[in-house]
């Protein structure tokens, strides 16, 4: 079972050796935004709805044995147990903003240049090291509480087995891990003002390691058997990435869910600070090279909530998915009738998190398939604008594997391949996430001997979509345009605030 937590669904998945999905359930979970720039989460709530969708995937999959069970959620944000043995605070979700200030002075004051050194990575408003510093200032009585500092699916696993592990794919896009020597460092926690949190940081696990088994009190809430064994589990990005079988340096791995997630795994990490982030690789030798934004497909499903109100009745009547009756609209327009840009920075840009969406270039003729089509490709336009920074330190790339919403529909993910100009591979499950996990789980319970091996027989490429170049031709202007109005804009964001 892979138990995938993610920016606004929780997935339960059961597959069997070969990677066929057995049975699945999911819920969407409830953002908290007390204020601007806070997106949060109750995590007795999560909890609460984590048991409910393994309840229902043990329900749905029959008389079955659950060789092993693994977690992936989403990087970033913040997760808090407490000295009282209850949740420290709320959890933060990864599009959270409060501590944009952080990385800001950080950078001012040097911080930013000596840490570099030892975590490879660019720091973010998002990241536990700029949250747990806005908590100190801020909240500090939660502070004094802290008893574990955890990643959402290392919370997760913490509930299932009452076990505190740290697992080295979220742990190392920290900013609270020393990436160079491969551990948790205290002097680096020093560097951000807060050394006396680093005996919050739990032990140390590799993806596939055992941790732990589940608790009689878990398997009453869940239904799993008592003492099903856990693997460490994994990052969701490393969990997509693996489940498209990325175990050497051929492909880019593009994720539109929740964030733009862009990636590709290489021996050396990228040191010359063109690429936000290194980490440590669920495949142990490799670092993951990441670009990444909260830019990509939660845009589409925040406009879609928001004005699509005859679309979702129009969607009911036919008895389709909504998100593809929006885009059956959008492919009615060609590309070249219509010169809308839409910025996707409902939770900030690439780069600023400051930043908000935008429409320009709409009047009166518009039709709402022209603004939809505008919105699906601001949000591909900003993976390329990651993917560039990712293809100027390869060789090559064979092709890009493309998940999240967007690999859902064949309009979307073919405007993804004319964009890029590079062939898009769509892999067979729909639940990238929680096959990832399965297969660490796989492997704990010795079904496998590693990751790759998990990965030829469980992963499975559907189809391949090629770029059509006269598409291609026309993007490339309109890409072009998206990166005049984006630059012309980028210094307002600072004048753009939301009131108190």
């Amino acid at each position: 079972m892979g138990v995938d937590n993610g920016g606004s669904m929780v997935k339960a998945v059961i597959f069997d050796e070969l990677g066929s999905e057995i049975a699945a359930s999911s819920a969407r979970l409830a953002m908290l935004t007390p204020q601007a720039g806070f997106t949060e989460r109750d995590m007795d709530e999560l909890w609460r709805i984590n048991c409910q969708v393994i309840r229902e995937a043990l329900r749905l999959a029959g008389d079955i044995r659950i060789a092993g069970v693994a977690c992936s959620g989403h990087g970033k944000g913040l997760y808090l147990w407490g000295r009282d043995d209850k949740p420290c605070g709320a959890g933060i979700v990864s599009t959270d903003s409060r501590a944009s200030i952080y990385p800001q002075q950080w950078a001012a004051d040097g911080t930013a240049e000596r840490v570099f050194a030892k975590t490879f990575q660019q720091i973010l408003a998002c990241q536990p090291v700029s949250l747990l510093r806005w908590l100190k200032d801020q909240r500090p009585e939660l502070i004094a509480n802290i008893k574990w500092i955890f990643a959402v699916k290392d919370f997760i696993r913490f509930k299932l087995t009452g076990e505190a592990f740290a697992e080295l794919t979220d742990y190392s896009g920290s900013n609270l891990f020393n990436v160079r020597d491969g551990g948790f460092d205290r002097e680096l926690l020093a560097e951000f003002g807060i050394d006396e949190l680093y005996d919050a940081l739990p032990p140390l696990k590799q993806s596939t390691d055992f941790c732990g088994a589940v608790s009689e009190r878990a398997a009453r809430e869940t239904g799993l058997a008592p003492g099903t064994p856990l693997a460490g589990g994994m990052f969701d990005i490393d969990a997509c990435a693996i489940a498209m079988n990325i175990v050497n340096q051929d492909h880019v791995c593009v994720i539109a869910g929740t964030w733009s997630i862009n990636e590709y795994i290489a021996r050396a990490p990228v040191l010359d600070k063109s690429v936000m982030m290194n980490s440590l690789y669920c495949l142990p030798g490799y670092y993951l090279i990441e670009e990444c934004s909260p830019t990509s497909a939660s845009n589409f499903a925040w406009f879609v909530d928001m004005f699509m109100g005859e679309e979702k009745r129009a969607a009911e009547q036919l008895k389709v998915n909504v998100f593809d009756h929006c885009c059956a609209l959008a492919q009615k327009v060609e590309p070249d009738d219509s010169a809308i840009v839409f910025l996707p920075y409902l939770f900030g840009s690439n780069y600023d998190p400051q930043a908000k969406a935008c429409l320009i270039g709409v009047d009166s003729h518009h039709s709402r398939g022209q603004i939809i089509r505008a919105v699906l490709e601001g949000i591909v336009f900003c993976h390329r604008v990651h993917l560039e920074k990712l293809l100027a330190q390869r060789s090559h790339t064979d092709a890009v594997r493309l998940a999240g919403g967007a690999a859902n529909s064949p309009f979307w993910a073919q405007m993804f391949a004319d964009v890029f100009k590079l062939p898009v591979d769509i892999v067979a499950t729909r639940e990238l996430g929680a096959l990832g996990c399965a297969m660490a789980a796989a492997v704990a319970a010795g079904v496998y001997r590693d990751l790759p091996q998990a990965a030829a027989q469980m992963a499975k490429i559907k189809c391949r979509i090629e770029p059509d170049p006269s598409r291609s031709e026309i993007y490339e202007r309109k890409f072009a345009r998206y990166q005049r109005v984006a630059g012309a804009l980028a210094p307002l964001w600072a004048d753009v605030k939301a009131p108190a």
